[in-house]
């Protein structure tokens, strides 16, 4: 890593005002530079000289950009995804790119058992109707999730923080995943199975998995068949890892029993990942509301009208914690080049 000078200067944009208060309490040695908005060629002007710059996903970092800082040191995004910077013209400038891997694993993986705990205790079914003064339990009754099997499709860090909340609640749990690593699965008590073995066997099945042409309607009309009578879905994931006609059959015909999704299939067109849906930005580059756009696109279905189905607006990432953490991930990655040490979270860039 080259050497900086001694106060460095780091430009963040996109930031929000308790954002700016906890960067500053971080980097109190740092010369530190503050947009609310994008990168433009005005805002650049400011900051020409700055040695680290730290955009989120709707600041363009171009060539040009690139070009317009001479002491340009680290691009260093606050989110995971990195299509938003020009890594070519970043290599041929000498210039490291770092992101935010992963920042939400325990988060997501808490909202899947909101989700489960919501549907196999009626919770949502419950607070409804006491809203109203009615205390009547008709209806109302749940089940256990202790001794019932679950199936995690997806071993990343989110999977494996399910397997062990899952675990901890006394459940069964299989797992499939296209990469075994039989080590995990011996120390946190799972066993790996086919995807149809798992649908067939789970009373839960919960998505981990990230989308893409392999795992695109990963549940369809054909293997739903396979799931056992009364079983649950959660999807918490990407929602074209399911086909929404699929879920909307399992329900008429009485094969599921409950739905919690916190994505929905139509999102894939229009949403890279969850920290955009944050920005103030968001709305304004989709043209329309995203709230109207999946109303218009899921009108019609069940699933936002049944009351075995729980949807959630795409909130299973938003903790502070979680919002923190990618705070904390740039405050290392700016760290790191300061000090001249290795930079862990670097993107390789080709």
């Amino acid at each position: 890593m080259v050497k900086l000078k001694q106060k460095t200067k780091v430009a963040f944009f996109e930031v929000e005002p308790w954002e700016k208060d906890y960067l500053k309490k971080a980097l109190k040695n740092f010369k530190l530079y503050f947009f609310d908005g994008v990168i433009n060629k005005d805002n650049l002007k400011e900051v020409k000289d700055i040695d680290i710059l730290a955009p989120f996903i709707y600041s363009k970092v171009t060539k040009e950009t690139i070009s317009s800082l001479p002491n340009l040191k680290l691009i260093t995004t606050r989110s995971t995804g990195f299509d938003h910077i020009d890594l070519s013209a970043a290599l041929k400038a000498g210039v490291k790119v770092a992101n935010v891997p992963s920042y939400g694993a325990n988060t997501v993986a808490e909202h899947t058992f909101a989700l489960i705990l919501s549907l196999s205790r009626k919770i949502h079914q419950s607070y409804e109707r006491t809203s109203r003064g009615n205390f009547s339990l008709d209806g109302l009754r749940g089940f256990d999730l202790r001794d019932k099997t679950i199936g995690v499709v997806g071993c990343g860090h989110i999977g494996q923080h399910v397997i062990r909340i899952a675990r901890g609640f006394g459940m069964n749990v299989l797992a499939y995943d296209v990469h075994r690593d039989l080590k995990l699965a011996k120390s946190l008590g799972f066993k790996y199975v086919t995807l149809n073995d798992l649908l067939k066997n789970s009373n839960i099945i919960s998505l981990h998995a990230p989308y893409n042409k392999s795992t695109h309607h990963l549940i369809n009309r054909k293997n739903i068949k396979l799931i056992k009578n009364g079983a649950m879905i959660i999807n918490t994931a990407r929602g074209g890892l399911v086909d929404t006609t699929a879920l909307v059959d399992g329900l008429r015909s009485g094969k599921l029993a409950g739905i919690g999704l916190d994505v929905l299939e139509e999102e894939k067109y229009i949403l890279k990942e969850e920290a955009e849906l944050l920005s103030p930005h968001f709305a304004s580059k989709n043209k329309q509301n995203i709230n109207d756009y999946l109303q218009t696109i899921v009108e019609g279905h069940m699933l936002l009208i049944s009351d075995k189905v729980i949807v959630t607006p795409h909130n299973a990432f938003n903790s502070q914690e979680a919002l923190e953490r990618i705070l904390d991930t740039t405050i290392e990655n700016v760290m790191a080049c300061c000090q001249r040490k290795k930079l862990i979270n670097e993107v390789k860039i080709k």
